[in-house]
């Protein structure tokens, strides 16, 4: 038996701004769970006016209106969410997404089925001009070696569910010195999979909206910047080129979409080195002889993949 779901209680985080009509939507997937215990939403205003209207307090699920009391942005957001929540369970959902029913029953069927597991996802539906498309993750590789291989854009943080003590007093809140607060999530499963194995409830329950809104859409110096970071940050991929060479070619994609050509061909010479078939190779190549990054970006999208 899991001892950690003795307490089912769940705060679920959202940070938001000035989205209030995503926001809603956001909030109406959480009121579809049907969960046999406490569940409240944290929503935290990062560098906006909060709209206390939207709290409420009913049997068993309430809503608690608080301001961004950290660093600006998003990881400082989500760690005062975490901070204020007062349950045994945190959840994340971005204020752009949403979640489907049973949800939360199905992440805690997992949880129940490997012992060990402090953390759940979900399968996701990614939705982008009209069309899901759905992934699932691979149970197989969810570990610190398969996240340092490969993102799997497919666990996605509006999906996460994690044990609270567990995320402060071991696994360690939201990073804040990320540049821009990019890839905040992928840094967190990579230390969260140090601590303890991801069980994974594999259906698509969480639908992620892509859309020319989403904060990282085409953000590329920060992109560059922060993928720097991570990669300083664990220094163990430099034990795994594929994963090293996946990072290295986002960021020539990166480089050639700010224009700096020169600083694209070296990244992608040095991509090749360490993974001659990286596939963001030719798609940086594209981009520096100038085709837009943001019809390469749409046409990954399509496919329910980023670049």
């Amino acid at each position: 038996m899991n001892a950690v779901l003795d307490d089912r209680s769940v705060s679920v985080v959202i940070a938001t701004r000035d989205r209030p009509e995503l926001l809603q939507r956001a909030l109406d997937g959480v009121r579809l769970q049907r969960h046999d215990a406490p569940v409240e939403v944290v929503i935290v205003f990062d560098r906006t006016e909060p709209d206390l209207a939207l709290q409420c307090d009913e049997d068993g699920f309430r809503i608690r209106v608080i301001t961004n009391a950290r660093i600006g942005g998003l990881a400082g957001a989500r760690n005062t969410g975490i901070q204020a929540a007062s349950h045994a369970w945190i959840a994340f959902c971005d204020d752009d997404d949403e979640w489907l029913e049973g949800k939360l029953a199905a992440q805690f069927d997992a949880l129940a089925a490997l012992p060990e597991a402090r953390m759940a996802c979900t399968g996701i539906f990614i939705r982008y001009e009209g069309e899901d498309t759905a992934r699932i993750p691979d149970t197989a590789v969810m570990n610190f070696e398969g996240f340092l291989n490969d993102r799997m854009t497919e666990v996605h943080p509006s999906s996460f569910l994690i044990h609270r003590d567990t995320l402060v007093n071991e696994i360690g809140l939201v990073d804040e010195d990320i540049p821009g607060s990019y890839a905040e999530d992928y840094d967190l499963l990579l230390r969260a999979t140090r601590v303890a194995p991801l069980a994974v409830a594999e259906s698509p329950l969480t639908r992620v909206w892509w859309h020319g809104g989403s904060y990282f859409f085409e953000r590329w110096q920060t992109i560059d910047t922060a993928l720097d970071y991570i990669v300083d940050k664990f220094p163990e991929f430099h034990d795994h080129p594929a994963g090293l060479a996946r990072i290295r070619g986002q960021q020539a994609v990166a480089k050639a979409a700010m224009g700096d050509r020169s600083g694209a061909i070296r990244t992608v010479v040095d991509t090749f080195k360490l993974n001659p078939l990286e596939k963001r190779n030719p798609v940086a190549l594209a981009v520096a002889a100038g085709l837009p990054a943001g019809t390469a970006l749409k046409a990954a999208h399509r496919l329910g993949k980023g670049i």
